[in-house]
């Protein structure tokens, strides 16, 4: 039995499963949701008949507020899905599915009705609401939606990798510094391991 235990603790998880390729992952894919609102989603002519180009540039923090809270959101999930443990990684993938579809939604919206969405930005601008201008909208929100569909993927294979990931306890680093040191285990070890499921001897 001492013979196997090495190997089974030497072993590799998937490397889809790994702890440090999923977080760096759902940090990576926040981002770029977090970044693409840093750019312009929809351009906006107020005067359609005119051949300049278009008069306003409507950044996709003012066209959809809410996907700069949801990638900040899942980023913070991301994160701390990195010390979560089993329930808490359960709790952490809901929460960064949920702001993923959040952000497609806001997005899909965007790219639906870019007109309706650069309203807020107009009417700021000019202080008429509608009118006769014409919007399209830029290659970022569709960029949005295909970093949080990646997203809703890795928050959902985010409790299935976290079967791999090993448990960060105080009591997992005792076990090791007393299986690893040249003493005998006392009594108290003894019945630390049992309590754990371990079998001491």
């Amino acid at each position: 039995m001492s013979a196997t235990r090495p190997q089974a603790a030497t072993a590799k998880p998937p490397v889809w499963a790994r702890k440090g390729n999923v977080v760096l992952a759902m940090a990576i894919l926040a981002l770029a949701v977090f970044g693409t609102t840093t750019q312009t989603w929809i351009n906006v002519r107020l005067d359609p008949s005119a051949a300049a180009n278009a008069d306003l540039h409507v950044q996709g923090s003012k066209a959809a507020t809410a996907v700069t809270a949801l990638a900040l959101v899942a980023l913070a999930g991301g994160l701390a899905s990195s010390i979560a443990g089993k329930v808490s990684r359960w709790i952490i993938a809901t929460i960064v599915v949920l702001a993923s579809a959040g952000i497609l939604i806001a997005a899909v919206t965007v790219l639906a009705n870019p007109l309706g969405a650069a309203q807020g930005t107009i009417a700021a601008t000019t202080g008429i609401s509608g009118g006769q201008a014409a919007a399209s909208a830029t290659v970022f929100p569709v960029l949005a939606v295909v970093a949080a569909g990646l997203l809703a993927l890795c928050g959902g294979l985010l409790p299935l990798a976290g079967r791999h990931w090993k448990a960060r306890t105080k009591y997992d680093v005792a076990s090791r510094a007393a299986l690893a040191g040249s003493g005998p285990v006392d009594e108290i070890d003894s019945w630390d391991s049992l309590s754990r499921g371990e079998d001491p001897t």
